[in-house]
């Protein structure tokens, strides 16, 4: 009888271990299929500056936080094609289209209109970035991501900064880009 329930312990233990290697297998299966399947596309707006104190700003101020703008919009899609999250595309050929819409609203709230750019740029999905200035201490920098087709939000974050550097405008589209990393869902 000893032996029988020592076989049988034997035979359960050896079940269960093939359980789990198999099921720690297909984990790694579905992990690298996720991981091989090619990024989705995606379409980034440049980014948009929301000044709370604009009026009280120099002309050196507006000018140099414009260029950090423009900075940041190249690092979110530096670092979105460096870390294979989307392929980034050019906007270059919706340009007359973002132009237009952008000389009559702010592209961060337009009700729609960034479908329409991603439909224009044919990709499956469109961000939309701008900064809150609240002051040269406090900013923020938010992100929203679209699905063209259905015009879902998969992803919309916020990072705050302190500090009006180009390195703290840096580091929090660093930081945004991390957030947008951590959720894989969301880029595939």
């Amino acid at each position: 009888m000893a032996a029988s329930n020592s076989q049988h312990s034997a035979a359960y233990v050896l079940a269960l271990s093939a359980a789990w290697m198999l099921g720690i297998a297909m984990w790694f299966a579905l992990s690298a299929a996720q991981a091989a399947a090619p990024a989705k596309s995606l379409a980034l707006i440049d980014c948009t500056l929301i000044d709370d104190n604009a009026a009280y700003n120099d002309a050196a101020t507006t000018q140099q936080d414009l260029a950090r703008v423009r900075m940041v919009s190249g690092e979110l899609r530096g670092q979105l094609r460096e870390r294979a999250l989307y392929r980034v595309a050019d906007n270059a050929p919706a340009g007359a289209l973002i132009s237009s819409l952008a000389a009559s609203q702010n592209l961060n709230a337009c009700n729609g209109c960034e479908l329409e750019i991603g439909r224009k740029l044919g990709v499956e999905r469109v961000g939309v970035c701008w900064v809150q200035k609240v002051s040269n201490l406090i900013l923020n920098i938010n992100l929203r991501v679209e699905e063209v087709a259905s015009g879902r939000t998969v992803f919309q974050r916020s990072v705050d900064i302190r500090g009006n550097t180009d390195r703290s405008w840096q580091r929090g589209a660093t930081a945004l880009i991390d957030l947008l990393a951590a959720d894989g869902d969301v880029t595939h």
